[in-house]
């Protein structure tokens, strides 16, 4: 029994399609309900000679596939002139009914199997998008793995070279753990999300606490989101250990975020960093930083200050 039901919910599906014997006797059911219906109503209406075919063509088609429906079609029709629940004989109405039901059921098949192609079409994209991403995790995770082993030689190439010098390496190895830490972060965010401030304290954390303020409440990122603004985030970071306030002393930088309804805004402030007299023609972390937030409704602005980079971020925040 559970294996009929299997055939038939696969074959509904347009999974598979079921078996000859399974599908000629789906549709002989069909044909037989539909007598039995048009019977019931032969005691209200004698006249109705097809139009109980017309489920079974549906049910049969959609069970069995093309053939089958036509099968049934050309069995209900038969069925309709030559079966009689009262006094009436087949006459030239119930052959001009004949080839309406014909034509009707022609329609039903030919939809039927028009759904089931673009269903069939759907599922095969569906897969291969499911296999692309398999295939996508995969190469992340190498990636990953590669990029966790090589911090893990330069830390210990590092080590080696300033051992007799501890006060050089400690620095160094925090800022080197920092770095793993955040990278570690980001992976498991990948796929959950996380707190703004978890994310802000793994990128700017190897370049000292003192060195930055952060302000906001505690406000959880969905995954998409916390990738899209690690990735800004570390481009920002990197910019002021080359150019900003981190490649200052004295440089100091201030993050501001706050959410309204579903919107998020966030001020990143360097000050007290080398003045920025000339700007160059735009990068690919420029491009990063203009583009990363659109998928969110967003929008970066970017200004260069005499006091250090000015940069506000909005966007959407997606519903978890």
């Amino acid at each position: 029994m559970m294996k009929l039901i299997d055939e038939l919910r696969r074959g509904w599906q347009g999974t598979s399609q079921p078996s000859a014997f399974f599908s000629v006797g789906f549709a002989a059911l069909c044909l037989v309900l539909a007598t039995g219906a048009r019977w019931g109503l032969a005691l209200i209406r004698p006249d109705v000679y097809f139009t109980p075919y017309l489920p079974a063509v549906f049910f049969a088609t959609a069970v069995g596939g093309l053939r089958v429906g036509i099968g049934t079609a050309l069995a209900g029709t038969v069925l309709g002139l030559t079966l009689n629940f009262g006094p009436s004989t087949a006459d030239f109405a119930r052959f001009a009914l004949a080839v309406i039901f014909l034509i009707v059921s022609g329609l039903t098949i030919w939809g039927i199997e028009h759904y089931r192609s673009i269903a069939l079409g759907q599922r095969q994209i569906a897969k291969r998008l499911s296999q692309e991403e398999e295939y996508r995790k995969l190469i992340v995770d190498e990636l990953q793995h590669r990029l966790k082993n090589k911090l893990s030689t330069i830390h210990a190439v590092l080590h080696q070279v300033f051992h007799d010098r501890p006060q050089i390496w400690a620095s160094i190895d925090q800022r080197i753990r920092a770095l793993s830490t955040t990278d570690d972060l980001i992976a498991r965010v990948d796929g959950s999300g996380c707190d703004i401030k978890d994310l802000l304290l793994s990128e700017l954390g190897p370049y000292g606490h003192v060195r930055f303020t952060l302000n906001g409440n505690p406000l959880f990122l969905p995954a998409k989101l916390a990738v899209s603004l690690a990735l800004m985030f570390h481009e920002l970071a990197t910019n002021a250990a080359k150019y900003g306030a981190f490649s200052s002393p004295t440089g100091l930088l201030q993050v501001s975020w706050s959410a309204s309804d579903d919107r998020l805004n966030i001020t990143w402030d360097e000050t007290e960093g080398p003045s920025v007299d000339t700007i160059g023609a735009p990068g690919f972390g420029t491009r990063l930083l203009k583009s990363a937030l659109r998928a969110f409704d967003g929008k970066t602005e970017i200004t260069f200050l005499k006091t250090g980079v000015h940069c506000t971020m909005q966007c959407r925040i997606p519903k978890t």
